[in-house]
Formats: structure tokens, sequence, C-alpha cells
């Protein structure tokens, strides 16, 4: 089956984690992805233990399906080079400060010049104007500042660290394919490019979609304070044995089977009356008891009860099989075992063409097509100090 972005060619040149996971998404579904990459400051994430077969598992994810060319952009003759790939590319993703890839000779107006077609997608922690458009950023600040941090976690302990990085993947990575796919679309009306500004921190308000819309009608929902983030008995409850319960029991049928499953059936009406009281309850009875001890009662029940899976738990479940999350791809080492991307088609396939591999692999037969001279080819991978 084909691939639904096969033909799409995409120049990424971002580092870490947002913009290559967008990338590699669009990648997933059958994009030509050209990385460039500095081979004298390489990105990070090449340096990001564990390690298979020598190279980094988060590197060998990040960057599946792509090309690699290994460029200075601050050598002579690298931005005609950029230059040369821009004129038949359709998406161009960067990761820079604001203002980088303007003083490199390539910023969006330059290159919408050349290619009137390019969508251009700008990531950055605030976006490319206001206040903090300069200012420094991870995730953990980007969640802190836009109001999301404090909703969450406990109001002693304080927000949590996630495990996951919200802002920079469900906030960057995905807003930035949503937008790269709908200017995509507005192209095929109108036959032009645009540049897109993602902002990770105004991303990650967007994503706070009920206590955001809450706050704007006045109400603050602190943590424990609300209906979903710890301030009901839809919570996490510690088992006996130190596994935790996710109890997600919010509709009264829901909460019926819940009440009937831990053998207190009259705890369905205290629900009504007295919920803080009924939830202590609750705590004391999920915690007399081992957490498979739990999930052998819920496992026939409809009550929105789970045990928390711990990550290598997860990956073996019958779920996670039955779904495909576990992906085998090539690489020059063998096959990896990766996460593989989650979206199905009824009449399309993602691509696993190979993991991400060495910096620069690809580095000639990118220049060599995209029209370079072997003089101009040899003198950049000089410079690249590329094979």
């Amino acid at each position: 089956m084909p691939s639904p972005l096969h033909g799409l060619t995409v120049l990424d040149f971002s580092p870490l984690l947002p913009g290559p996971f967008a990338t590699r998404l669009l990648a997933d579904l059958g994009a030509r992805v050209i990385r460039i990459e500095a081979p004298s400051r390489p990105d990070l994430i090449r340096h990001t233990p564990p390690f298979q077969h020598g190279v980094s598992a988060a590197h060998a994810y990040l960057n599946r399906n792509k090309e690699s060319l290994a460029l200075d952009l601050k050598a002579p003759g690298a931005r005609e080079a950029v230059l040369a790939l821009v004129r038949g590319a359709d998406v161009l993703v960067e990761q820079f400060r604001p203002g980088v890839m303007a003083r490199l000779g390539l910023a969006y107006a330059e290159l919408a010049e050349l290619n009137p077609r390019l969508i251009y997608c700008s990531i950055t922690g605030y976006g490319q104007d206001g206040p903090l458009r300069e200012r420094a950023g991870h995730d953990i600040n980007y969640l802190a500042l836009s109001g999301l941090a404090a909703g969450s976690g406990r109001r002693e302990a304080g927000p949590p660290a996630l495990g996951v990085q919200l802002a920079d993947v469900a906030g960057g990575s995905l807003h930035a394919v949503v937008g790269i796919l709908a200017a995509l679309q507005q192209r095929v009306r109108d036959g032009r490019g645009q540049e897109i500004d993602i902002s990770m921190s105004d991303c990650a308000f967007h994503l706070n979609a009920l206590a955001a819309s809450a706050a704007l009608a006045g109400a603050d929902i602190a943590a424990e304070q609300g209906l979903l983030n710890g301030g009901s008995h839809y919570d996490y409850y510690r088992c006996r044995d130190g596994r935790w319960l996710a109890v997600g029991s919010l509709e009264p049928a829901f909460l019926a089977a819940l009440c009937e499953g831990i053998g207190q059936p009259q705890l369905l009406a205290q629900f009504a009356h007295d919920p803080a009281a009924a939830k202590q309850a609750l705590a004391a009875r999920l915690g007399e008891e081992s957490g498979d001890y739990w999930r052998g009662v819920f496992a026939q029940r409809d009550a929105c009860v789970e045990l928390v899976l711990s990550l290598p738990e997860a990956l073996d479940s019958e779920l996670a099989r039955a779904r495909g999350w576990v992906v085998a791809v090539p690489s020059a080492a063998g096959e990896l075992q990766q996460p593989a991307q989650p979206i199905r088609f009824s009449r399309a396939q993602a691509v696993y063409k190979q993991a991400g591999g060495a910096l620069g692999a690809d580095s000639a037969a990118i220049l060599r097509e995209a029209g370079l001279s072997p003089a101009s080819i040899a003198s950049l991978l000089g410079e690249a100090g590329s094979a």
C-alpha cells in the first residue's frame, strides 16, 4: 500500500526532541526527510544512553527513515548547498532561536522568493515574537509558564516531574505536524507556501483545554481541587504491595461497579453526600489488597480501574501486542525494536526503512542529487569532515 505523504520532501534542521519527533512522524508517513546537522556540533541526542549496537536508542528512533547530511551552515558554500535543496523541498523545519536562520541567510522571506511553495515551520520555546522570544527553556519551563504545571500534582508535594515531555512532544511536535499538514492542504488550493510559528509554551497552554477554559470563566482549578486532578475519587491509589491503581470511575454506572468490586456497595450513596470521606474509605479498602488482586477483580468489571504498569510491563502487555506498539526496524548493525507509528489507515501504511544512523551517511548522494558539482561537494564534505 502507498504511504500517505509519499512524494513530500522535508528539510529538517532541528535538534533534540520536538522537531525531530515531528519530522520522524512525517517520515513514518512516507515523506522524504533530509536531516541537516553540523558535524562539529552533533545533536546531543546522539550521546543519550542507552545505546544499541553503539547507537543511541533515542537517536535511532527519532531519526528513523531520515537521510543524514553533515553540513556546517557557516562554512563557505553551505548556504548555496541549502538553497539547492530548498528548490526541490516542500517543507522546512527548524528549531533555532529566533533570528538564527536569518543570520545564516536562510530566513523564510529569502527562501520563499526561491521557492514560493515552501512551507517553513519554526519551533521555539516562546515564539518568534513576544517578551521571551530570546529566552532559553525546556519542557518543564513551558509547563510552568503556561499554567499547566500548577494544576497538577499535590498541594504539599508540588507539581510532578513528568516522565513524558508534554510541552515538547504533545505541544511542539504534534502541533507542528498539524500546522504543516494544514499548510499543505492550503497549498493544494492556492499553490503558495507559508511560514508557521510554533511556540511550545503557547501549545502547552492550548493542551490544558478544560482547566484553561474554566479559568477564563473565572474558576482557578488548583492542584487537588478539580474533578480530574486529585480533587475527586478520580485518582491513583496505593495497594498493599506498593503497586498503584488508576481509578477513573466518574460516571454513575462505573462508580457503582467500583463500589461493588471492592465489596462496599454502600459507598455509592456516601460519594453523593460526603465524597471526601468516601474517597478515604476507598483508599483504605484498596490498600488492603495487592495490585494483582485488584487487577483480577476488575478484569471482568467495566469500572475504569486499571493497574499502573511499568513501561516494560506495558510493552509486554496483550494490548501492546494486539495493537502493534513495537516494530522491528532495520539498522546498519541489525534490527532494532522501536515504538511504532500509531496512526492506522484503511488504504495506506507507515514506513520503517531504517533506524537513525551515522552523521553524514547520505551527504554525498544528497548533494549530488541537488545538482552540486563534484568540486563543490568535495569542498563541503572536506569542511564537514565527512566521508
